[in-house]
């Protein structure tokens, strides 16, 4: 909807990428309009905080404008029990509050544990609960990798 402004966030680490390639696709298409672009970092906004991060690497979330009355499109590459993306939405609501919050993911893999869904995905594939995607930028793009379990 062309009526409401968009703004991409890219949730620390993993959406960061994925959302700067959107951004870039988004002005391709918009005639060179990129939507202004920001991350934002959900270190103390996890609900696993104080067990599995003794030493946590905090990083500044950047919110390059005002949230109010905007189309957010939360940006992270992976989509799996939908904690992250429920942590990233309580940071985000400390910056403001948008008109309405979209998700996108470069690749959902199901196993929600909350009722949490990307509104856009690239690849829907349903994994073992131990496996692992790990996305990498690439110079031609993105990339997604599945890391199998080690039998042992």
């Amino acid at each position: 909807n062309h009526e409401e402004p968009l703004m991409l966030i890219g949730i620390r680490r993993g959406g960061e990428p994925v959302a700067k390639r959107l951004a870039q696709w988004i002005g391709q298409l918009e005639n060179g309009a990129t939507p202004p672009l920001g991350s934002v970092d959900i270190t103390l906004y996890r609900d696993d905080a104080a067990t599995a991060l003794p030493n946590p690497r905090i990083g500044p979330s950047q919110i390059p404008e005002r949230l109010e009355g905007r189309r957010v499109i939360l940006v992270d590459d992976v989509c799996f029990t939908g904690r992250t993306v429920r942590a990233a939405i309580d940071a985000l609501m400390d910056y403001g509050r948008p008109r309405r919050i979209e998700l996108a993911s470069l690749v959902d893999r199901f196993g929600r544990e909350l009722p949490i869904q990307p509104d856009y995905c690239v690849r829907r594939i349903e994994l073992p609960r131990d496996a692992r995607v790990d996305v990498r930028e690439t110079e031609q793009g993105l990339e997604a990798w599945l890391i199998e379990p080690s039998n042992q």
